[in-house]
């Protein structure tokens, strides 16, 4: 037994439970709906390391497998995306998110029709059919009307939600019912057909995306800016003038003026993109950095979130255990 294949995914389940647990009480007293999609998607995180826990200090059995390949490959990065939808969804991110959405449904079929994932042609032009219209109708509403871009999001990760468990349920697997690398002992999707690997692209691509470009984006909404690319090229703006600006943001930093919500969604766009990277390589072969990265990546985000206080700033358990207050005692 690897005790590092033991370890880090018990470690990873447990500090993403415990991070559920907190912001799921704030999402109690405060009852934003980011919150609880948020909660959501670390309520997954931490079942979907419990598997891998399971799995390496007891064994990989066939519903072990199944329960891991669905809710890590299919709901983590999805539902922790579209809690950032909602977040920001007074702005215009709804752009953005409906075109990751088109983005993540393209690539399940380019993949779909090459040798990468045999029969699953199918599937992958079904799967851009629904991401194209669910992504359009999420960029429709942002123009339209930007509250309405959130629940669209959400509905169109429902549908899919349920759709992907009653394929990764009911799909035959390779024998002897789960795959995990020769080497590394980490587990892998190889054991599913293509049909059902193909379908996570909306999922993990928009999800993963989302996540990282909109702690981003927060952090370029709170930060001194320096404006080097004009605001209309949208993302790239976001991009660019966020890096020219962290020169004035760590200057504000070290004076004792900068926002705490700006290293805080650094953090956690550097936690969100270490699994993301982890996983795609876990994809192509690559294993043994895939439960390192679930647990450095989850750390980063958890640290993140400490270091704001608007977001952590009471901790509960049924009753306050800590609180203070917000900097100029706004709410």
């Amino acid at each position: 037994m690897n005790v590092l294949n033991v370890a880090l995914p018990l470690g990873s389940s447990v500090l993403s439970f415990v991070f559920a647990a907190l912001v799921l009480d704030q999402w109690w007293q405060r009852r934003h709906s980011f919150q609880l999609v948020w909660g959501i998607g670390l309520l997954c995180y931490g079942v979907s390391a419990g598997t891998e826990f399971v799995g390496g200090a007891f064994g990989w059995s066939e519903p072990v497998y199944r329960a891991w390949y669905l809710v890590g490959a299919f709901y983590v990065a999805a539902f922790l995306g579209a809690g950032t939808i909602y977040l920001l969804s007074k702005t215009g991110f709804g752009y953005f998110a409906g075109a990751t959405i088109l983005l993540g449904g393209l690539l399940s079929y380019v993949f779909s029709h090459s040798s990468l994932y045999p029969g699953s042609a199918t599937a992958g032009t079904i799967a851009f059919v629904v991401a194209a219209v669910g992504g359009a109708a999420v960029i429709l509403a942002t123009a339209v009307r930007r509250r309405v871009a959130a629940h669209l999001a959400m509905a169109v990760l429902v549908i899919g939600s349920v759709a992907a468990a009653y394929m990764t349920m009911t799909a035959a697997l390779a024998a002897p019912g789960w795959a995990v690398d020769p080497h590394t002992h980490i587990p892998v999707g190889s054991a599913f057909p293509g049909y059902v690997r193909v379908l996570t692209g909306p999922f993990n691509i928009a999800g993963a995306l989302c996540l990282v470009f909109g702690a981003i984006y927060s952090a370029y909404i709170y930060m001194p800016k320096r404006r080097v690319v004009p605001v209309r090229l949208g993302a790239l703006a976001v991009v660019v003038n966020s890096l020219a600006s962290l020169p004035s943001a760590a200057a504000a930093l070290a004076g004792g003026r900068l926002n705490s919500r700006v290293p805080a969604t650094i953090l956690i766009a550097i936690g969100a993109f270490i699994p993301g990277l982890t996983s795609s390589l876990d994809r192509f072969g690559i294993t043994w950095s895939f439960f390192l990265g679930e647990f450095v990546g989850l750390l980063f985000i958890f640290v993140g979130f400490l270091v704001s206080e608007d977001v952590f700033r009471n901790v509960r358990l049924g009753a306050t255990l800590w609180s203070r207050s917000p900097a100029g005692g706004a709410d």
